[in-house]
């Protein structure tokens, strides 16, 4: 279905959310203080975000009948995460709107086709090369260079699908390792910290973006985002017209999560962009006004978007498996704010909650 003209979703209206974790549960509380109610579809019951939604569907993606009956009961279809098939997104958006769209969520399934769209609009990223096999794989190497990295080119996160190539590695070996025949090999940026950018697009086209913040990750799972990034000016508005840019060049509808690398020199390369709140962006809940998930809910629903503005600098904490088990101990830390997703199993690099600490701002920016 095209959006055709601007079509504005009052309060009262239902926002479908395709996936069930803490974003959409964070979607689903950003929506209820506009008044919208919340309707997630996933293939699991009890999930976090359905434990605060209004109504939830359990059925596997690619069931018709259920996605026909949850695009009969929404006003609007969100994203909470990449891994839904993209053909279960473009039968929703036949029927009812899907912001952002099936096009933009085939570019950030597939890191080839992202970095492809990506260098082909102007952004700089890493070296890369599309590998099937292994003389691929060998003459990928020998044209970038060790160190690099192998990356499955879908379905990876958190670490998950990468292999690290130096000096020592054996190409046979990595390759019978990532087992897949569509992988990207990418050069290894010596970097001197990793940002991301926010960014909000509207309905009407227009585009507002947060500030650039410091990720730090242990065990490639983010463990630690810093607000504001410790750069220079010049590099957070490069940083940010970078992240607008590519929302506007991929025609989002909602938000974009823009992760970045800082090199040495002062280069500024996207590392991935994630069509959808981030767990970078966090942060936000507690030291703006309107927070990454409100964004959200005005982009899609063709409200004015809000100001992004800062009031307080943050600290973000990811509650990292055990560590959930102390939050009792931050409910009486002064400046510190405690999020917690509501999952009933603790397991070892599963995200379950994160504390946001504020301090005084401390620059004009």
């Amino acid at each position: 279905m095209s959006d055709g003209a601007v079509q504005r979703l009052d309060p009262g209206s239902t926002i479908g959310i395709l996936g069930d974790g803490q974003l959409g549960r964070m979607i689903a509380l950003g929506a209820a203080r506009l008044g919208y109610r919340c309707h997630t579809f996933a293939d699991r019951p009890d999930s976090p975000a359905a434990q605060v939604c209004a109504a939830s569907t359990v059925a596997d993606y690619g069931d018709q009948q259920a996605l026909d009956s949850f695009a009969e009961a929404v006003d609007v279809v969100t994203l909470e995460f990449e891994n839904v098939p993209e053909a279960s997104v473009r039968y929703l958006a036949e029927r009812v709107p899907v912001r952002p769209g099936p096009e933009v969520l085939a570019i950030a399934q597939d890191r080839l086709l992202e970095k492809n769209f990506l260098n082909g609009v102007g952004i700089l990223t890493a070296p890369y090369a599309h590998v099937t096999d292994l003389p691929s794989l060998e003459k990928a190497v020998d044209a970038i260079g060790r160190p690099c990295v192998l990356k499955t080119a879908q379905f990876g996160y958190d670490g998950k699908g990468q292999i690290l190539i130096d000096g020592d590695s054996s190409l046979a070996q990595v390759f019978r390792q990532i087992n897949s025949k569509h992988t990207v090999l990418e050069g290894w940026i010596d970097y001197a910290l990793e940002i991301s950018v926010i960014v909000a697009h509207g309905l009407t086209g227009e585009t507002i973006s947060y500030i650039p913040v410091e990720n730090r990750h242990v065990n490639h799972i983010l463990d630690t985002t810093i607000a504001p990034a410790g750069v220079s000016p010049g590099i957070a508005a490069k940083a940010g017209e970078i992240a607008r840019h590519a929302a506007e060049q991929m025609g989002v509808v909602g938000l974009l999560a823009v992760e970045m690398f800082v090199t040495w020199d002062g280069d500024v390369l996207v590392n991935e962009v994630a069509p959808r709140p981030h767990n970078s962006g966090h942060w936000t809940i507690d030291a703006c006004a309107i927070s990454q998930f409100q964004q959200l809910i005005r982009a899609i629903c063709g409200l004015p978007l809000g100001s992004t503005e800062r009031h307080s600098d943050a600290v973000m904490k990811n509650l990292i498996g055990a560590e959930v088990e102390g939050w009792r101990d931050v409910l009486g830390e002064p400046g510190a704010r405690l999020h917690l997703y509501g999952k009933s199993e603790i397991r070892e690099g599963r995200k379950m909650g994160h504390i946001t600490r504020l301090s005084e701002r401390k620059d004009g920016t």
